[in-house]
């Protein structure tokens, strides 16, 4: 068995046509039929259902794809960790965010990334927290930017900042003539949050510690959406505290404090709990340190570096 041989059962996963896997690996088709064919020999199995179209792995065959992953990404951990030691801070970098932050950190991370560290090949995928950890699992991605606590013993997380969350009230809602209103006995009537899948939605009705009434429940799929469902249907919403620079000054009159307690979320970079790139985490922590205010930041990551 070899690196070549699993980079060739990779490509075929990723392409499912043994001539597109070919060009991806630059090889002729028949060298990666023959170093394919050799390997499920070594290995006494069928890797790939051959009448299948478009090709697709069989069952053990997707375990062994699943492991042929992680292998790889330990390869290329390696490589890039010389390089690192070497002083040269470059290589891929495969970057998941979750939706409900990216709209705040992408713009100003791309920028931030581009110019201070030019060969570092960035790839940043929206996604929500259950695919972050599944793509983390099988090293489909090297970390990833989301709301923690997640309590997964193979995940490690280094928390970056910390944000507030807000009500976005509209004037005709009961609740707008209230100075704050309590994150404990948040009223559903009327109250937009996002659909299924988004941990903001969980984080809600964590805080808001009542019964969900589908009923009295409208779902949108952004937060955006929300404040703009808000101002034209009546109601309120939960926004968190980075989204209050998109509104206009009219908009802002339309906020109010949650309190007893605060609501608060934390932002953490998670990886893998065998990732060993650090000078790559550090990066990505500098480009996230230039976006977020002073006060929100981990008071850890004020001053030190991040170690493994």
């Amino acid at each position: 068995m070899t690196l070549q041989q699993l980079e060739y059962i990779l490509a075929l996963d990723k392409t499912r046509h043994f001539v597109r896997a070919a060009e991806l690996c630059g090889v002729t088709q028949p060298t990666l039929s023959a170093m394919v064919q050799k390997l499920e020999d070594e290995l006494d199995c069928r890797i790939f259902d051959r009448s299948t179209h478009p090709l697709l792995s069989t069952e053990v065959g997707q375990q062994i794809i699943n492991q042929a992953q992680v292998v790889m990404y330990h390869v290329n951990q390696l490589k890039e960790n010389v390089r690192t030691q070497k002083g040269s801070l470059q290589g891929n970098l495969n970057l998941g965010m979750i939706p409900t932050v990216a709209p705040y950190l992408l713009p100003e991370f791309i920028s931030n990334m581009k110019t201070d560290y030019p060969e570092i090949a960035l790839k940043v995928a929206e996604l929500h927290t259950a695919d972050i950890i599944r793509k983390l699992q099988i090293a489909e991605i090297d970390m990833a930017i989301l709301s923690t606590p997640l309590n997964d013993p193979k995940i490690l997380e280094v928390p970056l900042y910390y944000e507030k969350f807000v009500a976005y009230v509209s004037p005709t809602a009961p609740v707008y003539k209230l100075k704050s209103i309590s994150s404990r006995n948040m009223p559903l009537d009327n109250l937009w949050v996002l659909e299924e899948g988004h941990c903001l939605r969980s984080q809600v009705f964590n805080f808001c510690n009542q019964q969900v009434h589908q009923s009295s429940i409208y779902e949108a799929g952004s937060i955006d959406t929300l404040v703009k469902i808000v101002d034209i249907n009546g109601g309120y919403t939960v926004i968190p505290e980075l989204h209050i620079d998109l509104l206009s000054e009219n908009q802002k009159k339309n906020l109010r404090d949650l309190v007893d307690p605060e609501a608060i979320r934390e932002i953490s970079l998670v990886i893998r709990y065998d990732y060993v790139r650090e000078g790559m985490m550090n990066a990505v922590a500098n480009s996230i340190k230039k976006i977020i205010p002073t006060h929100m930041l981990d008071a850890r990551l004020k001053k030190f570096a991040i170690k493994l």
